[in-house]
């Protein structure tokens, strides 16, 4: 058997189950010489052996598989953070996102977009669904706030608006480019039947969309520079990154800063001139 600093795996899948209430699981069985779930309970839990269970914890057997990563972070009710640091152990990398439907972002999380004053920022989820934005974004992009949530989707409002269009300089390009990146997020995260039927009802609504969709282009949506005609503040230019949200893989922060110094004058212009909302 191997040794808990040769197997950490191990060690962290008989840690996790030794910590397991067995009366909250519904298992009895009187007194207990150890405390937790059993070998047998957590593989009953999670649908696999209780022998390839059993040689998990022992270190024997090879690497898992992602799905029976899965299938044991649900049978131990891991939470996110402690299903990543599991696929960590267990494959040596964090686990693809996830699609969730998200209703919105916590408190603390919009106040770190709050704090950005000068610098527009977003949190879009792996369906470009937009669920978190600052006054910034809100002055620069759209007033997120008085669309319907299904109308804060990038997609929705890249190819059915017509002033979002009318906003974007070179338009093609940044519609290509956007669909390109949407089909690797919606690959990364493992695709679901809300975004194959969000692509039905784009392609259904915009010929531009069908034809860019069919084109199969993928690109990482990283870093860049995004082109504005803004009605108020006139041509900008304004360089974008994305971040991912610590914990939710599935969470997107796209935060943008002026390309140039008569872009920053521009915008803060813009920012300064607004009343507060």
């Amino acid at each position: 058997m191997a040794s808990a600093a040769d197997n950490p795996l191990g060690t962290y899948l008989r840690d996790r189950r030794t910590r397991l209430d067995p009366a909250a699981f519904g298992f009895g069985g009187g007194r207990r010489r150890t405390p937790g779930l059993r070998r047998e309970e957590v593989a009953s839990r999670a649908n696999i052996s209780a022998t390839w269970y059993t040689w998990l914890e022992q270190g024997r057997g090879g690497a898992p598989s992602a799905d029976v990563l899965d299938r044991i972070a649900k049978g131990l009710m891991l939470t996110e953070p402690e299903r990543e640091h599991l696929y960590m152990l267990g494959l040596g990398r964090p686990p693809e996102a996830r699609y969730r439907p998200v209703d919105g972002i916590s408190p603390r999380l919009q106040r770190v977009l709050d704090g950005m004053t000068l610098s527009p920022a977003i949190i879009k989820t792996a369906m470009w669904d937009v669920v978190g934005w600052n006054r910034a974004a809100t002055l620069l992009l759209t007033d997120y706030a008085t669309l319907p949530p299904d109308g804060r989707n990038i997609l929705r409002l890249m190819f059915g608006n017509a002033q979002a269009r009318a906003r974007n300089a070179d338009w093609d390009s940044v519609a290509r480019f956007v669909v390109a990146a949407f089909r690797a997020d919606m690959t990364r995260a493992g695709g679901s039947a809300a975004a194959a039927g969000l692509v039905a009802e784009l392609s259904a609504l915009s010929p531009d969309f069908d034809r860019l969709w069919r084109d199969n282009d993928v690109v990482a949506h990283n870093e860049g520079v995004k082109r504005l005609h803004h009605p108020v503040a006139g041509p900008l230019a304004m360089e974008f990154a994305t971040f991912t949200v610590e914990g939710r893989p599935d969470l997107g922060m796209i935060v943008y800063n002026p390309a140039t110094s008569a872009d920053a004058e521009r915008l803060h212009r813009l920012l300064a001139a607004a009343p507060d909302g």
